[in-house]
């Protein structure tokens, strides 16, 4: 009876969430504009909701409350106000200047928007491909999260791969059909729902433990230092570098860049992001005092498993428990299906029409979009199956790989000077950077495997040696994605002032033109 009523309560939601996208279906043209962007019609109310619930992911509702339960609340200096902050002035900032492109050149994607600027096919396939690359990752997070949270749920009885699969499908289903129109309705529904029984649930818990200074003294008791500013972990140059890779990685996310293309009208884009760190400080808060006060109650966290799920289950009904997952299976549902969209208008619109077919007809790319919905989602779920690495390893790398973008693409917009081979140095040598550190580990292991070549095996421990010394974890406290963009910062502007601008380049479609309030 209590596993009917988990699963049909959470089965439910999702058929209300798939009715919704249907009545969208019904009103989306069968063009490529409208299936990534709705036409550019966005409001106020519907722009701010699904951007928001496009970004509150697994990452958000799992890793958040993690790392709070395990580090203390800090987190939410970082998530939910300091985040919250550089993101709103990245809005106005790229967002904006990209809106106003929009609105003249009909861009639909950044790599069209930088492809045309700097009369470059490869530099729009380069951002296309990276942007799919740090893209997968991030859709297997979702799929990791939706699994993990569902098999703790049900105690077992629906196995991870089982949960993990039965999102994938919905989201495919649910994607295909409805478009950027069905997933912004339900996405500011599912913001809604989100903030509602997260605050709840934060007050129905205070309400059992006897309210917030008996959980704050529990906290105390069990853990005292996370009731005090400052750790171990939370570092000024830790806490600065991740909100710093954080915010400016949100600018970079497919799924997030192309809504600054969509909005109805500069009023709107304004009033968005204006509201935008009220929004992030009302979830952030109850969700990460959730995983920071669960310390200090008799909670059980299983090896590997999740806080929030783990603490609903010990303090609110079996129903409610139910609820707020539903939510939690919200926030990765408005974060995917938005990903799967934009990942396929990267691959259509950047790596398909300039690469195989330009002239293809709008029927042609409406179906191919949907086609590598399909093939994006399905390949992101066989390999969540192996389930990696745990959800904050996977949300920062997928965050500071995007973060990577974000400085050469602002000196672009702002600095008529930036050429071709300057901004695409910046991207590939800040990429490349971050990619070595990220899989530092799989390189020194085949660099140990040389020992094994007569010619090479002296050289081994050489090159181990410099690889580990340049590539290390961190330096002097700050994150290899922060120093990864310095380094993109640098070389974009180094390389630009040392380059002569390519001939094909059209420096004046920035600037002549435009105007900036």
């Amino acid at each position: 009876m209590t596993l009917a009523l988990q699963l049909g309560i959470i089965v439910g939601y999702l058929v209300l969430a798939l009715v919704v996208g249907l009545f969208a279906y019904r009103l989306t043209d069968r063009t490529a504009e409208d299936f990534y962007l709705a036409s550019r019609t966005f409001g106020t109310v519907v722009l701010l909701f699904t951007t928001f619930a496009t970004l509150l992911s697994a990452f958000t509702f799992f890793a958040g409350p993690n790392i709070a339960y395990q580090q203390g609340p800090e987190w939410v200096l970082v998530m939910g106000l300091m985040d919250g902050i550089i993101f709103a002035i990245l809005w106005y900032v790229i967002g904006y200047k990209q809106w106003l492109l929009g609105q003249q050149r009909g861009y639909v994607t950044l790599g069209e928007m930088l492809g045309d600027r700097f009369g470059s096919r490869r530099l729009r396939g380069l951002v296309a491909g990276i942007s799919l690359l740090w893209l997968f990752p991030y859709v297997m997070l979702q799929q990791v999260g939706a699994g993990t949270a569902l098999e703790a749920l049900t105690e077992g009885a629906l196995p991870y791969w089982l949960g993990a699969g039965l999102i994938t499908a919905f989201m495919i289903l649910y994607v295909v059909l409805a478009g950027m129109r069905g997933i912004a309705w339900t996405d500011t529904l599912q913001g809604l729902f989100m903030l509602v029984v997260t605050w709840l649930a934060l007050v129905w818990l205070l309400a059992v433990v006897g309210g917030p200074s008996a959980a704050t003294a529990a906290l105390e008791a069990e853990v005292a230092q996370h009731v005090a500013l400052g750790s171990d972990f939370y570092t000024v140059q830790w806490m600065l570098s991740t909100a710093i890779t954080i915010g400016f990685g949100v600018a970079m996310f497919p799924q997030v860049n192309q809504r600054f293309f969509a909005a109805g009208s500069k009023t709107v884009l304004k009033r968005s992001f204006a509201l935008w760190p009220i929004l992030c400080v009302l979830l952030f808060v109850p969700s990460f005092l959730l995983g920071a006060w669960a310390r200090g109650l008799e909670v059980t966290i299983p090896e590997g498993g999740n806080v929030l799920p783990a603490v609903l289950a010990e303090y609110t009904p079996v129903w409610f428990a139910a609820l707020v997952i539903a939510g939690a299976m919200a926030a990765m549902m408005s974060s995917s299906d938005s990903m799967l969209l934009s990942g396929s208008s990267y691959f259509t619109r950047d790596l398909y029409r300039p690469y195989i077919d330009y002239n293809v007809s709008e029927r042609r790319e409406d179906l191919l979009a949907r086609i590598g919905v399909v093939v994006f989602a399905t390949a992101a779920f066989v390999a969540s199956l192996w389930n990696p690495a745990t959800l904050f390893e996977l949300g920062d790398a997928a965050f500071s790989g995007f973060a990577q973008l974000a400085l050469p693409v602002i000196v672009a917009l702002y600095w008529r000077r930036t050429t071709r081979a300057g901004i695409t140095a910046g991207i590939l040598v800040s990429q490349a950077f971050y990619l070595t550190t990220v899989f530092l580990g799989t390189i020194v292991a085949g660099l140990e495997a040389l020992a094994l070549v007569p010619i090479l095996g002296a050289l081994t421990p050489t090159l181990i040696a410099i690889v580990t010394t340049v590539f290390q974890p961190t330096y002097l406290g700050w994150t290899a994605g922060l120093v990864g963009m310095g380094l993109g910062l640098i070389v974009t502007v180094g390389v630009s002032l040392v380059t002569t601008p390519a001939a094909d380049e059209r420096r004046a479609i920035y600037f002549d033109g435009l105007r900036a309030d």
